[in-house]
């Protein structure tokens, strides 16, 4: 029987280690906390004559040339069989759509921009990664 009350006896030494360690670990971060805010607190002052800020440049957007930027200049062309569009970027001939009159529309399109154009038969075939030209230097 004298194993149980030993046992209590440790468990009880433990209890109260833990609850001082505990409460030695909060004072610390209070006291750490409280120097850092008053670090914070002591920084420089802000001057008196501070200038305002210069108002932001007006935003002009250019002449409208009545088509979006995002989309391509498209050239139709209608002969007496087929229709053809031609999409061109930056003056750049880069696809061209071909409908004839009978049968469904296909797509000869410049994948490597070498001039030389491969057939496809709709737009959704195949992963293109983008290749927007952000700038030309």
């Amino acid at each position: 029987m004298h194993q149980p009350a030993q046992s209590s006896l440790a468990s009880d030494k433990m209890h109260t280690f833990h609850y001082a360690t505990v409460i030695a670990m909060r004072l610390l971060s209070f006291l750490l906390l409280s120097v850092f805010s008053l670090a914070a607190f002591a920084a420089e002052p802000v001057p008196e004559k501070l200038e305002p800020l210069p108002p932001p440049p007006v935003f002009d957007a250019g002449p409208d040339t009545g088509q979006p930027e995002d989309e391509p200049p498209v050239t139709i062309t209608r002969t007496a069989d087929p229709i053809v569009e031609e999409f061109r970027v930056g003056g750049k001939l880069y696809m061209i759509k071909v409908t004839p009159k009978v049968g469904p529309p296909y797509y000869l399109i410049d994948d490597r921009g070498d001039g030389k154009f491969v057939r496809q038969e709709s737009l959704d075939s195949g992963f293109r990664p983008p290749r927007w030209v952000i700038k030309k230097f």
